[in-house]
């Protein structure tokens, strides 16, 4: 029997796009020849799934789950909604962000045993892709936790437990009661779900969105032909209005229209008797940041009837 290297495996690995465990069981099987491991993997389907991983996949569904002091969200996506409604791809999603609890990032992860499989996540994944016949990919995770108090989530737009097309995680950091903790937790969640908060106070501002909105602020104000120590005022005042736009605890609060949320968590602490922090929130919305391509059906199949 040939040597099957490290180096084999992986030379394969790249040229199918199959998972590592099937590369080198290809290999064995081809006793070390190489492009008789390639015609194995591709009897097997299993090769395919490198052909599909130039295609954009913009959908697909965002899982999200709690355990304990502990959470995190993960974002797989897929081509179509047609396959994320799709049991096996449920299945994987939900199989895989079990195991991202215990995961620092994505990479991580890709690499550790998928439930009950033999293999990787990310080579549990090349094998529905290899059946499913679409593109797929981990994209993204996150995971927040907390000594004391809980983490919150809420998935919007479900269509299977804790999958669906908006997930979000909210910590709370108090020694007050659990179940009153989670209540207000779940509602903060839903509020970040509408209100798309892009930071948690106005310290965590990105500097470079602050620079630009405060230049653009100011180029604004200039155009009135106001002198600049009011336009400096100005654009201040109008800051502010921003930083209620984009800061979670500078925002109000959707499920009363009125009050911040900064005085929400305040008056929190009040009433279970044990302050309140609200430490860190993800939210996660399906597909955000990938260009989709608009196809031309016609042209499509014209370029496929050759």
């Amino acid at each position: 029997m040939a040597d099957i290297t490290a180096t084999m495996v992986k030379d394969l690995r790249e040229s199918t796009g199959a998972g590592m465990m099937d590369c080198k069981k290809a290999l064995v099987e081809a006793n070390g020849d190489m492009e008789a491991a390639i015609d194995w993997l591709r009897k097997k389907g299993l090769s395919a799934a490198a052909k599909k991983s130039g295609r954009v996949a913009a959908e697909g569904l965002v899982a999200v789950l709690s355990s304990g002091k502990k959470a995190v969200v993960l974002e797989v996506n897929a081509e179509t909604d047609f396959v994320a409604r799709n049991d096996a791809f449920q299945t994987f999603a939900s199989g895989a962000v079990a195991v991202a609890m215990d995961c620092a990032d994505i990479e991580e992860l890709k690499g550790k045993p998928y439930p009950n499989a033999g293999r990787s996540v990310q080579e549990e994944l090349t094998q529905i892709i290899a059946t499913v016949g679409e593109n797929m990919n981990l994209r993204r995770m996150a995971t927040l936790s907390v000594s004391q108090g809980v983490i919150a989530s809420y998935v919007h737009g479900a269509i299977a437990p804790n999958l669906g097309k908006i997930g979000v995680l909210v910590a709370l950091e108090s020694s007050a009661d659990e179940a009153a903790l989670a209540a207000l937790g779940k509602q903060l969640a839903m509020h970040v779900a509408a209100a798309r908060p892009e930071a948690l106070t106005t310290a965590d501002v990105d500097t470079k969105a602050l620079d630009r909105e405060r230049n653009v602020l100011a180029d604004q104000a200039r155009a009135s032909g106001k002198p600049e120590d009011i336009i400096a005022k100005m654009v201040e005042g109008r800051l502010r209005k921003y930083y209620e736009e984009v800061v979670f605890m500078e925002q109000v609060y959707v499920v009363d229209g009125e009050t911040r949320i900064k005085d929400v968590i305040a008056k929190a602490s009040k009433d279970l008797g044990a302050e309140v922090k609200l430490t860190g929130f993800v939210r996660y919305q399906l597909g955000e940041g990938i260009e989709k391509t608009a196809d031309d059906f016609a042209a499509e199949v014209a370029k496929m009837a050759g």
